[in-house]
């Protein structure tokens, strides 16, 4: 008996305190009128959720959730697998399977950026996108001040685009830098994965003439099926919220909420605008579609029995 409380029961008991209770909380909150600051509350029943269904804001800042949840898990996935397989069976094939040369070095290198925290990610692509002086821009303009500095004319018109400030590619410049940051750490976790892979399998696909593209898709791809399920709930999970590098990299959600995100504009409502109770059904809302999302992905990719 006391093992079951030692092993079962107290991790029952912090779960249902640190996760359970907090969640059950916020829904009461989210029932009221409360301002956060406020010693008393009136509750009011479904008034915040009717006002959030009405708020065109919350609408916007849904659907760029939703076009991160298509984008980022998507390509964040597929560049770290590709990477993963280039590393360890992508090299020469003579001999036994491998990666590339150098493998250990792309390996270091690619996980570099996820060891840099978020904040200060976001603080250099706002340095890379700067319309005036920015790594980006400077690179679209090297034909530019090249033809100027040896012809004294450019058919080609300079680059001076505010990739943050113009609503057609901010938000495709903040994917881009979640992209940059956790590829090198999902490719690492398919590492892992494709390691544990019997080194026999794959020297009998290379004998039954599988090349390198076929092998990763057909073989490895699904031996590694539970590593992938993991990194799409999890990126799924962030793309759902996004907040530090929204509010980094476009503090007030971008021209016309372009890059506005629900936890961005939670954040706004309870803190800027003193509706916690409002903010607490946003709240409630996303974190019902963050699990609905995880149980569909788990569900799909989850291999059937007749599989296993």
């Amino acid at each position: 008996m006391l093992f079951f409380l030692l092993f079962l029961g107290l991790p029952l008991a912090v779960y249902i305190l640190f996760v359970v209770s907090p969640f059950v909380q916020s829904f009461y909150y989210s029932l009221t009128n409360w301002s956060g600051l406020s010693p008393s509350m009136e509750f009011i029943g479904l008034r915040n959720y009717e006002r959030i269904f009405n708020d065109p804001v919350f609408w916007k800042s849904l659907r760029n959730n939703l076009v991160l949840l298509a984008v980022l898990p998507t390509v964040t996935i597929v560049l770290a697998f590709a990477l993963a397989v280039m590393v360890t069976i992508g090299g020469d094939t003579r001999g036994g399977v491998r990666g590339v040369r150098g493998a250990g070095f792309y390996r270091v290198v690619s996980f570099f950026p996820y060891a840099i925290p978020a904040v200060i990610t976001g603080i250099l692509f706002n340095f890379v996108y700067h319309p005036n002086g920015g790594l980006l821009n400077g690179l679209l303009n090297l034909p530019h001040d090249l033809l100027t500095r040896f012809t004294g004319s450019s058919p080609i018109p300079a680059v001076n685009t505010a990739w943050l400030g113009d609503q057609r590619y901010a938000l495709a410049a903040v994917a881009f830098a979640i992209i940059w940051t956790f590829v090198g750490f999902y490719m690492v976790l398919f590492v892992a994965a494709i390691k544990s892979i019997g080194q026999e399998v794959l020297e009998a696909a290379r004998i039954d003439g599988a090349g390198r593209f076929r092998t990763a898709v057909q073989i490895v791809a699904p031996m590694v099926r539970d590593s992938v399920s993991t990194a799409l709930v999890y990126m799924g999970i962030f793309a759902l919220d996004a907040f530090t590098f929204v509010s980094v990299m476009t503090p007030n959600g971008g021209t016309n909420n372009s890059t506005k995100v629900v936890s961005l504009h939670l954040y706004q409502t309870a803190f800027s605008d003193g509706r916690f109770g409002e903010a607490s059904a946003m709240g409630v809302i996303m974190a019902l579609v963050t699990m609905v999302v995880a149980v569909v992905v788990i569900t799909l990719i989850r291999p059937k029995k007749a599989d296993r």
